[in-house]
């Protein structure tokens, strides 16, 4: 016997949260047309989120728009709320409409509990949507790997970088960050 599953896009995602079926409370997030719980945020993870928010509204004031733990919409079936996201900048601060992947400079996704599920489903999913550029903060192993180069099966060039380490923003080269203030 096969499970039947229930697919939803971005608008009927919506329509639930209107109708007070998903409230602020839920903490979860469109993935493929399947409505997916959050893991809790823990205390390690929360101040990576912290050090980022705050490293980027300096380094990049006016630049790019620093929007934390909030929506991207994909495509018609996802749309995943990574942690950090850096988006071209817009008077209206996207209050018309969630970002696409084409505002997106670059995603971040800051994992402890979860590095394998956003290796497996979210960083394909990134590069499938053509976002540029996407870094997933390993926490446990204490290191970033930068993924560049989209393309609908994943991205092309992925590299790891330890502290000590140095990083540029593929949109912004000049912006050097080094992983230890990241990591913290």
């Amino acid at each position: 016997m096969q499970l039947l599953r229930r697919k939803f896009t971005v608008e009927q995602y919506h329509h639930m949260a209107e109708a007070g079926i998903l409230t602020e409370n839920d903490h979860v997030e469109l993935i493929k047309g399947e409505i997916l719980e959050m893991s809790p945020i823990g205390r390690k993870h929360a101040a990576c989120v912290a050090r980022l928010t705050d490293l980027f509204t300096r380094r990049l004031p006016g630049v790019a728009l620093v929007w934390p733990q909030n929506p991207i919409q994909l495509n018609d079936s996802s749309e995943p709320q990574p942690d950090v996201s850096l988006l071209q900048p817009r008077p209206d601060f996207y209050e018309a409409g969630h970002p696409q992947a084409s505002d997106v400079f670059l995603l971040i996704e800051v994992a402890d509990s979860t590095v394998e599920l956003d290796r497996a489903v979210k960083l394909p999913l990134y590069a499938e949507s053509g976002i540029p550029e996407t870094w997933l903060v390993n926490i446990p192993e204490q290191c970033i790997e930068v993924h560049r180069e989209p393309t609908a099966t994943g991205y092309q060039n992925i590299q790891t970088l330890q502290r000590g380490q140095t990083l540029s923003i593929q949109a912004f080269p000049d912006v050097e960050i080094l992983v230890d203030e990241v990591l913290g």
